[in-house]
């Protein structure tokens, strides 16, 4: 169920869905998604599904994955990379594979605590993650020349565009229920003005503020 085959053919579905850029097809085939989700659902871990990871939160539908981090690299490999929403690590772990620095940070102690562990047994030494409110993003850390959102706001945060590097780009989900849209936002230069490309309708978990321990 975990074998190289089934593997390979998430990627050909991720594919013939329209994912090209083949470093990210690449850091799918090598992410063992399936030790990321429960074991009772490890025999679903390479269907393009989300899955539920607990706590009301769900693993990303590997072609979302796979989608917002082909948009995230579409102007080059950022050197910096915030993401906001560790969830269960998946999408983190995917990242690192990519990006020279990855900054993550996770509302919900029980599953940072679980992502943390399982980063570390993959080996990813350039992943630092935090518990914090996501809409604050980790602003210590910025300026970043990408964030990347796994939950949607209902507007986007300006705590999170504010922490973009000049030419920065933010990949996010906005919008509520099935209203949602995965947007693509790049700060012009170093000014406070950006531009905005709506990608395609998207379905994640809300942004929320707040801390769970």
């Amino acid at each position: 169920m975990t074998s190289q085959r089934t593997r390979e053919r998430l990627i050909r579905r991720l594919q013939e869905k329209g994912v090209k850029n083949q470093d990210v097809m690449d850091a799918m085939r090598n992410t063992p998604r399936h030790l990321f989700v429960e074991e009772a659902l490890s025999h679903r871990a390479y269907e393009d599904s989300a899955l539920p990871i607990g706590f009301s939160q769900t693993i990303s539908q590997p072609y979302i994955v796979a989608r917002m981090t082909e948009v995230l690299l579409s102007a080059g490999v950022p050197e910096k990379v915030l993401e906001i929403g560790t969830g269960c690590g998946y999408q983190t772990a995917v990242l690192a594979r990519l990006i020279p620095r990855v900054y993550s940070v996770e509302r919900i102690q029980p599953l940072l605590e679980k992502a943390r562990k399982m980063l570390r047994e993959q080996g990813h030494r350039n992943v630092h993650v935090k518990l914090s409110d996501g809409t604050m993003g980790w602003p210590e850390k910025g300026p970043f020349n990408a964030i990347i959102s796994t939950a949607a706001p209902e507007r986007i945060p300006h705590e999170l565009v504010q922490q973009l590097a000049p030419n920065g780009l933010l990949v996010i989900p906005v919008g509520t229920g099935n209203q949602q849209v995965l947007q693509a936002i790049v700060r012009r230069g170093d000014s406070d003005e950006f531009d905005t490309v709506k990608l395609e309708a998207v379905r994640f978990v809300p942004l929320l503020s707040g801390v769970e321990r």
